[in-house]
């Protein structure tokens, strides 16, 4: 997927996002240093789970915020490099912050429809 394709395609989630606001959310963060071998015993990982209030994109910073009651969460848009769905209501992004530097941000959204 080239450049273009990814940012359609990362305007088209956020677009759509609004759908899962009142929804039990799920992030599941890591930090990588090997994005080709990804072992889960040398990733950093968080997880937060919280009711999506609401999304936006802060043009200071170049970011996508999720927030929920108590918890605020950004992604830096120029540094996203890949999105993917996992699943239904499932998602991965993944961002480079140097070359050997990397963020997962596994969203899950427990929506009712």
């Amino acid at each position: 997927m080239n450049r273009d394709e990814l940012i359609a395609l990362i305007i088209l989630f956020f677009e759509d996002i609004s759908k899962y606001y009142g929804s039990k959310t799920e992030i599941t963060e890591g930090i990588v240093t090997d994005i080709a071998h990804i072992d889960a015993n040398l990733t950093t990982w968080n997880l937060s789970e919280f009711e999506l209030i609401r999304s936006a994109y802060r043009h200071t910073g170049n970011k996508f915020m999720l927030e929920g009651k108590g918890l605020y969460y950004e992604m830096a848009a120029e540094k996203i490099i890949s999105l993917n769905q996992l699943g239904r209501n499932n998602f991965e992004f993944i961002e480079q912050y140097s070359d050997s530097v990397f963020r997962i941000t596994k969203l899950k959204f427990h929506y009712k429809y």
